[in-house]
């Protein structure tokens, strides 16, 4: 596996380092001593997936009030622009965004540490994102910010996103 630093302290692309042979190709996605090695969590509490039909759907900016909740995010189908936006206020990268295109041919994951509000937008049609969340969800710490935060002016991709209501109505960051 394949640990690689982005620039939010704690935001990980982590890839496969496959083993080929004729008949195709054999990876690791998890392996506890190497999460462990890299101060990633080793127990998930749940693992979710989202379903997106159409390309240019757009989900977030959401987190979880107290920053409480890690997660590492994988596309198993389809590809997606996925967003990290830092909001450790104690931190010198607070109110920043860093971004990593997933697709279920790269087999490519983002760790996203506690703290920091988690979006992504899908580049194609039929995409699905897996989430490994290593806490129970709270569905009152729910939130989120404006996926269009012009505080934040994050370059999505595909113009004229599909939002959902709620995202539509979150709050600004500033």
């Amino acid at each position: 596996m394949k640990f690689t630093p982005l620039k939010l302290p704690g935001v990980l692309e982590i890839g496969i380092e496959p083993e080929i042979d004729a008949r195709g190709f054999f990876a690791r996605l998890f392996d506890l001593e190497a999460f462990a090695a890299h101060g990633l969590p080793t127990h998930f509490a749940q693992h979710s997936l989202s379903h997106n039909e159409r390309a240019g759907t757009l989900r977030g900016l959401h987190y979880q009030a107290g920053g409480l909740e890690a997660k590492l995010v994988r596309c198993v189908a389809g590809r997606a622009f996925d967003v990290i936006v830092d909001l450790r206020r104690s931190g010198p990268t607070y109110g920043q965004w860093c971004s990593v295109e997933l697709a279920a041919i790269s087999h490519n994951a983002v760790f996203i540490p506690a703290g920091c509000a988690h979006g992504f937008q899908t580049l194609v049609d039929g995409t699905e994102l897996m989430y490994q969340i290593d806490v129970a969800y709270d569905a009152q710490a729910a939130a989120g910010i404006r996926w269009d935060d012009p505080s934040l002016a994050i370059a999505w991709p595909l113009a004229d996103p599909i939002l959902s209501a709620r995202d539509r109505a979150l709050p600004y960051l500033t």
